[in-house]
């Protein structure tokens, strides 16, 4: 999987940031869902989780479709993986970076008390 441009990317974990939208997505991991769905446990009006749910879509988390009058939202297939990708990556930096101090700290001899 190629990684997403830098905006792309800032958009998905700005999109991540929210907990009414970390919300819709945990909803919606189980399965589609329609607007009015996602809205009735919010605590927000209609408007603001249809903005949300915008955000969620321009950060490439879920996809939307609208049949007549009824808009569902799904999660965007591998919506994680660039996510996924990214956070490997730095663990393997980061163990990387403790397997030299370790290989560092044997080299150096241990004091003994007197």
């Amino acid at each position: 999987m190629r990684e997403p441009s830098p905006a792309r990317f800032d958009r998905m974990f700005q999109a991540l940031a929210d907990p009414y939208r970390r919300r819709f997505v945990e909803q919606l991991a189980k399965g589609p869902a329609s607007v009015t769905e996602l809205a009735a446990p919010a605590d927000v009006g209609l408007p603001a989780v249809l903005k949300h749910l915008r955000i969620l879509e321009e950060g490439g988390i879920v996809v939307s479709e609208k049949v007549g009058r009824v808009r569902t939202y799904r999660m965007q297939e591998h919506a994680f993986g660039a996510i996924n990708g990214w956070i490997e990556q730095r663990q393997a930096e980061m163990h990387t970076a403790f397997d030299r101090l370790a290989a560092l700290m044997a080299e150096i001899p241990e004091e003994k008390d007197h």
